[in-house]
């Protein structure tokens, strides 16, 4: 069972930066692609953010030209750097990816973007 575990969340300023890690206990970046998710209460998951296999990147609207996908295959990590942050930025994120057919979900960590 491939466990994803998110950490880099927290409290930061409008206009402040921050990155979010998503940590697999398996090599399992790369196989397929990996995306990242946000939700506010009372409302849906979105997806924020692809990255494919061939490392091509793509972004929701909302974040394109501030947010950026990555990944270090040695660290088996999925990374989220977000700049210029703004309070409605502010949700719980979630990274996922589909590996071997089975879809696996971080547990989800908070992002407070306010002054």
């Amino acid at each position: 069972q491939v466990q994803l575990v998110e950490s880099g969340g927290g409290l930061v300023q409008p206009g402040g930066s921050l990155r979010l890690s998503c940590a697999a206990s398996e090599s399992i970046f790369g196989d397929d692609a990996a995306t990242w998710y946000r939700q506010v209460p009372g409302e849906e998951r979105k997806l924020l953010a692809v990255l494919t296999p061939e490392d091509t990147q793509h972004y929701a609207a909302t974040v394109k030209g501030r947010f950026t996908v990555s990944r270090d295959p040695t660290k088996n990590t999925l990374y989220l750097q977000m700049d210029n942050l703004e309070p409605e930025d502010t949700a719980v994120y979630f990274c996922h990816v589909v590996y071997q057919s089975d879809a696996y979900w971080g547990q989800g960590i908070r992002v407070t973007v306010s002054s």
